[in-house]
């Protein structure tokens, strides 16, 4: 890969039916790079249908990565509960193998008001059971815990960069505006750049070379995300953001979560080819 792509999250609007490749279809017109597709409540799709897509975004050229299911909490009270997360995470693997994805992405606790380092120990527990599977079955997929927006949620920068550093074939999904709406902060060059340094030590130079990002324009207060806007209409400083990754050399997709998703992809993309001299 050569710098970033960028795209956008489940079907963007104007495309030409509700189907994954009418998606992949209005991605490719539109000029962007990447679908990112929307299991948010479970996977959907048969054997046939799953690898007819993988054909389909491969032939026009656009990269596909999955977002599994919003309820996935590896800290349940449960073990039946635990179990039924780790399976919407391999489900959404197993499926998005067929499909070609690139990376499967998901929310990965809630605290539930427990010690954080003991919810720490759960969630590895829980993960490392999940890509042990994973490799016995030869899956490719990558999963992706992601940074979350809310203090309440499992899932600071430090505890995803842990998780993947101590859990064989993890790799972080960073959402900066996740990160922006849970601290409160972490809005400026400095802080951005600080975010990629600290993303190179703890895991290396491959990790800046295959980077998984969400970005939007978010809403927030003291308790963290409230929702995602568009970028013009929030304070993200999604353009020195986007001056880091450059001067970083960073490599990988950039999703946009806004509620125009295509509008602010195409945003992202321009800004960046603006900013990297390319385009």
């Amino acid at each position: 890969m050569n710098g970033l792509l960028f795209g956008v999250a489940g079907v963007p609007e104007g495309a030409k039916g509700k189907s994954s490749e009418a998606g992949v279809d209005r991605v490719r017109e539109l000029g962007l790079d990447a679908m990112e597709l929307a299991w948010v409540r479970g996977v959907r799709m048969g054997e046939e249908a799953a690898r007819s897509l993988g054909r389909h975004a491969e032939a026009r050229g656009v990269v596909l990565t999955a977002h599994a299911a919003y309820y996935i909490n590896l800290n349940s009270d449960t073990e039946e509960k635990r179990a039924k997360s780790r399976n919407y995470i391999l489900q959404a693997a197993r499926v998005g193998a067929l499909c070609g994805v690139r990376s499967v992405v998901f929310h990965a606790a809630s605290y539930m008001g427990r010690d954080p380092e003991e919810v720490y120990r759960t969630v590895k527990e829980q993960l490392e059971e999940v890509v042990e599977v994973l490799r016995e079955e030869g899956n490719p997929v990558r999963l992706r815990p992601e940074t979350t927006g809310k203090p309440s949620q499992f899932g600071s920068l430090e505890e995803v960069l842990r998780l993947c550093s101590e859990v064989e074939d993890l790799a972080p999904c960073i959402d900066f505006a996740h990160l922006h709406a849970r601290t409160g902060g972490l809005n400026s060059y400095e802080e951005f750049a600080e975010v990629l340094r600290k993303l190179g030590d703890v895991l290396g130079r491959g990790a800046l070379e295959d980077l998984h990002i969400h970005l939007s324009g978010i809403s927030y207060s003291s308790k963290g995300e409230k929702k995602h806007l568009m970028l013009p209409e929030s304070d993200m400083n999604y353009r020195d953001l986007l001056r880091a990754l450059c001067e970083f050399g960073a490599e990988g997709v950039v999703i946009s979560e806004s509620p125009d998703q295509a509008a602010d992809a195409l945003l992202l993309k321009r800004t960046y080819e603006e900013i990297c001299g390319s385009g």
